[in-house]
């Protein structure tokens, strides 16, 4: 069985107990990630945001960012200072195109939203940002940076071709989502941190992949639960599992074999992608934070065999500030 034999194959684990207890104890950034203001700010001024021509674009941003993409919100906070607001802005643009499929009930809407942004980032171009936070912290960003529009018109493309409620017909239609959409997001990370390299490049495109995976395996539970799967269906069909197994949250050694392959594609991205690490600038590494909370999705889903209802899969790691923090002072990914 493929599930029960994955220990070997896998390799060991980078960023155990054992490996925090040989760190010393930073401070500076790791402070900075616990002792922002807490999910509770005053609704009063995230609302002041939100109206044309007030300050407080960024903080709106901030806001949207720490409750819908935590993770990523985490990785922010430790890019150097004048790279990190830009990227707060990158971010919620890429959460506010994330949840229009979640947000709306007929496909016509999701479009007509698409659509609003790709004539915002042609506006945005054109200095002529609408008064929407989001868009004008975009507008900022690309301003300060000169950021490519091709990747944030192709977020939005491949974004919209996912309005359609339908399963990936083979894991590279999944890879292909993850590159268009995660692994733009990272070149434009690039950018804002002045990076131009092919083999920071290299290293983007797989550890979007990875992204892209693990975020579709992570998403299981709840897709499940509106009786909707989006799972790679070649892997499905080679294990003869079909998507009533995982809408009936099945645990039979097949659907865990079919985890464990998708799963396992997504440790090869981050293999490949840390292949380049001594090519890679050192100045890129903070882009790639977030391979240390891909890497520890991956370690407790082993550690459950693949069972991917296990409870403990939904449960958020609180020790990942300081996890993230350490892969950056150790300046690895």
């Amino acid at each position: 069985m493929a599930a029960s034999t994955s220990g070997s194959s896998w390799g060991l684990l980078r960023l155990g107990v054992s490996g925090l207890c040989h760190c010393g104890s930073p401070r500076g950034l790791l402070a900075r990630m616990w002792h922002l203001p807490g999910p509770a700010v005053s609704e009063r001024r995230v609302s002041a945001a939100n109206r044309p021509g007030v300050s407080g674009t960024d903080l709106y941003c901030l806001e949207l960012l720490r409750k819908r993409d935590y993770e990523g919100y985490l990785c922010s906070l430790l890019l150097p200072a004048g790279s990190r607001s830009s990227a707060f802005a990158l971010r919620a643009f890429n959460v506010e195109l994330a949840q229009v499929k979640d947000l709306v009930s007929e496909k016509a809407i999701g479009l007509m939203r698409m659509q609003f942004w790709k004539k915002t980032v042609e506006d945005i171009y054109r200095d002529n940002p609408p008064h929407q936070p989001v868009a004008i912290e975009l507008w900022k960003a690309i301003k300060r940076h000169n950021l490519t529009k091709r990747w944030l018109l192709k977020i939005i493309d491949e974004r919209e071709r996912n309005l359609d409620d339908r399963a990936y017909r083979n894991i590279q239609e999944l890879e292909t989502y993850a590159e268009n959409t995660q692994s733009s997001l990272l070149y434009l990370t690039l950018e804002i941190l002045g990076i131009k390299d092919l083999h920071a490049d290299h290293a983007a495109s797989h550890i979007g992949k990875a992204q892209g995976i693990v975020t579709c395996l992570r998403a299981t539970p709840y897709h499940g639960s509106r009786r909707k799967v989006f799972l790679p269906m070649d892997i499905c069909m080679l294990h003869s599992v079909s998507q009533e197994d995982f809408i009936r949250k099945n645990q039979d050694k097949n659907v865990r074999d079919v985890i464990y392959d998708i799963a396992s594609q997504a440790h090869l991205h981050l293999k490949h992608a840390r292949s380049f690490h001594k090519r890679v600038p050192v100045k890129a590494f903070p882009a790639f934070l977030q391979t240390v909370a891909l890497e520890d999705y991956l370690r407790k889903i082993q550690r459950v065999d693949f069972d991917v209802f296990h409870p403990t899969l939904q449960q958020k790691n609180t020790l990942l500030p300081l996890y993230l923090y350490i892969q950056s002072w150790r300046k690895r990914y």
